[in-house]
């Protein structure tokens, strides 16, 4: 009876955490990455860093204020052409990964154009 319970509770925390442990590339939508960062691994500056999303096309500046654009090439997966980066963004879309280590956490969304709350 107790290996019946403890299969049944490990079948429904694997249920309940599937979403969460979805892999980058694997995702079915792109999130809105529109908002202002804050860089907390690797930063190059103090400043905070800002996305502007336009469909898969992004607007970034850094925390120094360097200006790029990138695009999305698929679900999960940043190219920053300007920066010779890359980054990978989670499936929420609240943190944002680079190549070279730095890591940024959004601290405040922008909607969407034509989103209303």
């Amino acid at each position: 009876m107790i290996v019946r319970m403890i299969a049944l509770v490990a079948v429904i925390f694997s249920l309940g955490t599937e979403a969460r442990a979805q892999a980058v590339g694997t995702q079915s939508r792109v999130p809105n990455l529109s908002g202002v960062y804050r860089c907390v691994r690797g930063c190059a500056g103090r400043h905070f860093a800002n996305i502007a999303q336009v469909g898969w096309e992004l607007h970034l500046t850094n925390e120094v204020g360097q200006p790029a654009k990138a695009w999305i090439d698929w679900p999960g997966h940043i190219v920053v052409q300007s920066w010779s980066e890359s980054a990978v963004y989670s499936p929420d879309g609240f943190t944002i990964q680079f190549d070279n280590g730095a890591v940024w956490v959004l601290v405040w969304p922008t909607p969407a154009p034509g989103w209303r709350d």
